[in-house]
Parts: structure tokens; sequence; C-alpha cells
């Protein structure tokens, strides 16, 4: 019989050892072998019929003739991998003559093997089935075995024998069967467990290159947007000695932060440790404010509010008007803002509006509406609300971020 085969026999032939590889592919031809030995070592040893009560036959004959009905069943177990079903179906007919005529062992290991076989391969429905044809097949031998002997302690002892062999030759294939279905339903399980992982680890590398893309633009684009715009004013202006040593001061000054932020990422992400640069909070909006007038907006700003927030909610308000107004210097320069932060009971209300500026010419800072995208990714993570776009002849930023974010 095929042991503890698998479904997939073919498949995992190369995973087995070269004898055990080999023993596995040939398996059906060395049972077949088996079977055949037996035969012919039961008829040398004159064991022919089994139950020689139930035999038809007037006269008792050789056991070689339990070898030569025993033939067609061998060939069927050498052909069990591709026609088990009819091998069983032949196998039962010989089987059912055998018993009643010539006997033999033979013939008898063979419907064993194959009905392990087709047992094994079957779906629980189908084993159910095979299940009730043994027990109706047992009950119909038992049944013509006290019809024919008219004893019933030899009809019930031939039964209980028969039924023992279709038993435990059922059970062993079933157990077999469910071992392996067990074996493949952790074996997808443990797939679907490393599918999961990988998902999990993709998406946990996405969130770190968000973060590390939204820390990167707030703490570094802006400062080298503003090295670039008062380099360029200074070159595009006549030489002021005054005017070009501010210039070159703020350069100096937002070279100096974007290398401290820099190196504080990098230590972040080498090491796995330390703390990045402290989110700014309302309190920086006033330098925000600053940096835009010297830069040439004309900024209208009466100062944050006094009512306490929490800090979340107020490091995105601040980086909402700094976002806000390093798009104006780009892309409104020379006009008009106005920033408000207002506070309720239920929410903190920013809201930038810029009017009568033109995009810089030259340096040219295009921009991709990534730092606004993020802005609006931050604030309704929050559980708020973001709005940006044209407004009359200019153009409008809003946030609303709950207070109790």
């Amino acid at each position: 019989m095929e042991g503890m085969a698998t479904r997939s026999e073919a498949g995992d032939v190369h995973e087995l050892s070269a004898p055990r590889g080999w023993v596995q592919r040939h398996r059906p031809l060395l049972d077949a072998a088996g079977i055949a030995a037996v035969s012919v070592v039961a008829a040398a040893a004159g064991l022919g019929e089994i139950w020689d009560v139930l035999s038809m036959l007037p006269e008792p004959v050789s056991p070689w003739w339990g070898v030569v009905i025993a033939v067609p069943g061998i060939v069927c177990v050498a052909l069990k991998r591709r026609y088990p079903r009819t091998g069983l179906a032949i196998v039962t007919v010989l089987s059912v003559i055998a018993l009643f005529t010539v006997g033999g062992l033979g013939t008898l290991v063979a419907f064993l093997d194959l009905l392990w076989t087709v047992t094994f391969r079957a779906t629980p429905a189908g084993r159910r089935r095979i299940l009730a044809a043994c027990i109706a097949g047992t009950a119909a031998i038992t049944s013509l075995s006290l019809v024919l002997t008219g004893d019933v302690r030899i009809a019930v002892l031939i039964g209980l024998q028969l039924g023992a062999l279709l038993g435990t030759d059922y059970w062993w294939a079933t157990a077999v069967a469910q071992a392996n279905e067990l074996a493949e339903l952790h074996r997808r399980e443990a797939r679907e467990v490393v599918r999961l992982a990988e998902r999990d680890r993709d998406a946990a590398l996405q969130r770190e290159r968000d973060g590390m893309a939204r820390e990167l633009h707030d703490l570094v684009a802006g400062h080298v947007s503003a090295m670039a715009i008062r380099a360029e004013a200074a070159l595009s202006s006549g030489r002021d000695a005054a005017a070009d040593g501010a210039a070159l001061r703020a350069v100096r000054d937002s070279s100096l932060e974007a290398h401290h932020a820099l190196r504080s990422m990098i230590t972040v992400l080498r090491a796995g440790g330390g703390e990045l640069v402290v989110p700014p909070r309302l309190d920086r909006v006033p330098g925000y404010v600053d940096e835009a007038r010297r830069a040439g907006l004309a900024v209208r700003f009466d100062g944050p509010p006094q009512a306490a927030v929490p800090a979340a909610v107020e490091q995105l308000a601040a980086r909402v008007v700094q976002e806000s107004l390093a798009n104006c210097v780009r892309h409104a320069a020379g006009g008009q803002v106005a920033i408000e932060i207002e506070v309720d009971a239920r929410a903190l209300v920013v809201r930038v509006d810029s009017r009568d500026g033109r995009p810089l010419d030259r340096p040219s800072l295009p921009g991709n509406g990534s730092g606004l995208a993020m802005l609006g990714e931050r604030v309704r993570a929050l559980g708020g609300r973001f709005d940006a776009g044209p407004a009359g002849t200019g153009w409008s930023v809003q946030a609303s971020l709950p207070v109790g974010a």
C-alpha cells in the first residue's frame, strides 16, 4: 500500500533522498511485485481458500488457481496511480469470484491495496460513500455465508473477519488522508501568515518612507528654497554692502538650520535612536512672518491665540502657516498675505489668504503639490478638515483641527 504518501507524490519526490525517491516513483510496481510474491508463497504453502466453507466448487482445486485469478488484480495494482477506481472495480469482482471459488490471498491483498488507494484519494463525501459500501458489502457477504453454510456462528465469524479487514483498511487510509489534509491546511495558513507579514512589512516601509518624506520636506525644503531666494535677490540687485551682508546672513542661518535638521534625521535613521528636531509650535509663527516679510511679502498677522490646545494640534497649525508662507514666497512674490488663527471650544482654525502676487522668475522653484498634499494627509489624520485652492484673484489655505485630537 501507499503508506504515508501525500497527494502530491510526484511533486514531492525531488524533496526526498535518492533511495526513498526511487521507491516513491516505483511504488505501484513494487506493491504489485509484493502481492505477486505473497500469492506464490501462499500457493506453494498450500494456502488456497481463506474461507473454504464458502466455495461453491464441487471439488477442491489447486491453490495455484488462486495465483491465476490474482494476476489481473496485480496488474490493476501496478496501474493504480492512473486508474485507481477502475482497478478497484475490477478487483472487487475478482475478489467475489475468488471468495466463492478458488480463494487465494493475492486477490484479497490486491483488493485491500486498491481500496486503501481510492479511499486515500477520495474527498470527505467520497469517503463516506466508500464506508457505506464497505458496510453494505460486509452485510451482504455475511448474509450469503449464512445462506451457504446454514450456520449462524460461521456467518458471524466471517462477517466479523471481513468487517475487521475492511474497517482497518478504511480507517488507515482515512487517517492518513486527514493527516495530509491537516498538514496542507497548516501549510496554507503558514503561507498566508507569510503573505500577511510581507504585506505588513511593505506597509510599514511605506509609512517609514512617507514619514521621512514629510520630515525632509518640513525641515529642509523651506530652508533650501529660502537660501535660493535670498541668494538670487542679492545677485540680481546692485552691490550694497549692507543688503548683501543681510542676504548672506539669512543664507547662513537657513543653511545652519537645514544642516542641523539633516544631522538630526541621519542620527535617527542610522542609530535607530535620538530625537528629531522638535516640531514648531505657534510661538514660531511670528518668526515665519518676519522671514516672509524680509522675502518681500506684505503679511498681516495679529498674533497667535492664547488659548491652550493640544501639542499635536498646535504643531500642525504651525506647519500649515509655515508651508503656506513658503508657497506664497515662491508663487505669490510681492503679494499681500493675511493669516488668521482662531480657537473655539471645538476646533482651531488656520486660514492663510494671499493675493496680488506673482510667481518668481528667478530662481525657478516649481512645486509638485506634495507639500499641500502632505498637509492635507496630516490634518485628516487628526480628524480635521483641509482645503486649499484659488480664491478670487489669489489663493487660500484653510485647516480646521479638532482641539480634542
